[in-house]
């Protein structure tokens, strides 16, 4: 059984979903978005300050590109969407997971986008975002799970039962 890497806009429930996942499977956890903090030794808002998108963005695929596991649920960062290496790295071991919203389910979920740590361009909003990064999460996943007004019990059932529905989860 391969890796289950979790892609989706912020606030789509990768975090939440991927934990309770991996207690189903009997999977580990790891949430990019703190490993990121843990090895740069700073939060998200304060390393897009820092760094700027590119930057950021640098540090986020390397993060990612170099995640070596196995039997893991890996929840990432929403705009690892903007690391084409990283993901290729990560589907050689893993079946990605594209978690779905639809805009108006997303919306209320998401609070200030800069002290989330959110990649996105000045003057830019959610919806830019969003259109911006839905054909990217497209390309990328195996699987497409959309849980749009699905409560969260719904959601994790669904995205469960798709990656047990997936012959690539098998491969060795």
């Amino acid at each position: 059984m391969k890796n289950i890497v979790l892609i989706g806009m912020p606030g789509a429930g990768k975090s939440t979903i991927g934990v309770v996942l991996a207690k189903m499977l009997g999977y580990d956890f790891i949430d990019s978005d703190l490993l990121i903090q843990k090895q740069e030794g700073d939060i998200l808002e304060n390393l897009i300050s820092r760094y700027g998108r590119d930057g950021f963005e640098e540090i986020e695929n390397r993060v990612n590109r170099d995640i070596d596991v196995q039997n893991t649920v890996i929840s990432t960062g929403g705009s690892v969407c903007y690391c084409g290496e990283a993901l290729e790295k990560l589907a050689e071991s893993s079946v990605i997971v594209y978690l779905k919203l639809d805009y108006a389910s997303l919306a209320p979920r998401l609070g200030d986008l800069k002290e989330r740590g959110v990649v996105i361009e000045k003057g830019a909003t959610l919806l830019d975002l969003y259109n911006e990064r839905v054909p990217l999460y497209e390309r990328y996943a195996d699987l497409t799970v959309d849980l749009s007004g699905y409560p969260l019990e719904k959601s994790i059932a669904a995205v469960r039962d798709s990656i047990k529905g997936c012959s690539k989860f098998y491969e060795q």
